[in-house]
């Protein structure tokens, strides 16, 4: 078993024991440290020096002491508002925690709003994360705004017109189908320190016009300590055209390769915003293609509850097209390890467990291969 995975495998017992009043505060934070310890890509990543045995136990401790305060109110926002169970412990401690503690702290240096950038595909928890997160950091007095990438979209009309001009955006989603210049506007205003007026946060709703969705109104808030601004492509930039002669599948046909080409050229547009971040995070399963059986539980749970979805095939389309016109390969496993615009990056098994978290800045090719 890697160092990565013990990791996890260590705070999901420690914590248990913890919570099944098998083991004190005392053993909790002693197994604790000794993980940290052992994860140098991830304690890193904390800003602790593994090595550093002090170091590690104060951070182990503060964190215990925070996580102890938040665990009821947790536990209620799991159950009425996420409606998950068991309560995932172990992932508010390795992950919304300690994200929660450095937007904090990189707000109080900056002494200005700044904006976390959350990127992560189908499945990868980066809108539970949006969702825990902002409640942590309320709890700790904060304003947060949340934001994503789906409340950008053109309106349907401006949807319905550009899928006439060109029929391969028949799927909202892709570079071309969002209002970049709203989403500046917004994210500059939010970042004002001084603003006497409301802020209008676009919002949309997916389930209008058939499921084609639509614009609503705007929601108004006075502003913000700090942004969350997640999508499926947050920060991703331009890459090479002439990748696209050799892509990997799905790209198979020349209009395929175009395709991936005209959506290349137009995700360029959103650089100016992916500009207004302050970090970014990056939340990836190990194998891109998990995001295929991900999508395909999700549809079917939507079933069970009585709901419509779509079938396998419909399925394999939705997904492949998604594929076609940001191939994960080409366009975020770069990013894996971009130390100039990534922050962390967090890493999961097909089973959505753990399995590493790091900063690209402190990365190596040999504990890239832990």
């Amino acid at each position: 078993m890697s160092d990565e995975r013990h990791a996890y495998s260590t705070v999901v017992d420690s914590l248990g024991a913890y919570h099944a009043n098998t083991a004190t505060s005392d053993v909790a934070i002693a197994q604790l440290t000794e993980y940290l310890q052992h994860s140098p890509r991830q304690a890193t990543a904390y800003g602790v020096d593994s090595h550093d045995s002090e170091q590690c136990r104060s951070w182990v401790t503060q964190q215990f002491e925070q996580y102890r305060d938040y665990w009821p109110s947790f536990c209620q926002l799991c159950q009425e508002t996420l409606q998950i169970s068991p309560y995932p412990a172990a992932i508010l401690w390795m992950v919304w925690l300690p994200l929660a503690n450095q937007l904090a702290a990189k707000h109080q240096a900056a002494g200005r709003p700044i904006v976390q950038g959350i990127l992560g595909g189908q499945g990868t928890g980066k809108t539970t994360l949006a969702v825990v997160v902002s409640h942590l950091l309320k709890r700790m007095g904060y304003r947060v705004c949340g934001l994503s990438i789906d409340d950008l979209y053109k309106t349907h009309d401006d949807r319905q017109a550009l899928m006439a001009s060109d029929p391969r955006l028949r799927w909202r989603g892709p570079p071309g189908t969002h209002d970049v210049e709203l989403g500046l506007q917004v994210l500059r205003d939010l970042k004002q320190i001084e603003k006497s007026t409301p802020i209008a946060i676009p919002r949309f709703d997916k389930s209008l016009h058939q499921g084609s969705g639509d614009r609503i109104a705007p929601e108004y808030i006075e502003g913000a300590d700090i942004i969350l601004f997640e999508g499926w492509f947050v920060g991703v930039r331009p890459i090479d055209r002439t990748v696209f002669d050799t892509a990997p599948p799905p790209i198979n046909t020349e209009a395929d390769r175009q395709f991936a080409r005209d959506i290349n050229h137009q995700l360029s547009e959103y650089v100016p915003l992916w500009d207004e971040l302050d970090r970014l995070m990056i939340m990836y399963p190990m194998d891109y293609r998990i995001s295929h059986q991900w999508r395909q539980q999700a549809e079917d749970k939507m079933k069970a509850a009585g709901k419509s979805g779509m079938s396998c095939e419909e399925i394999q389309e939705f997904v492949e097209y998604f594929w076609r016109s940001l191939h994960p390969d080409l366009f975020i496993t770069p990013l894996l390890h971009d130390a100039d615009n990534v922050n962390w990056v967090v890493q999961f098994n097909r089973e959505r467990t753990i399995h590493s978290i790091y900063s690209p800045a402190s990365d190596s090719p040999a504990s890239r291969n832990l």
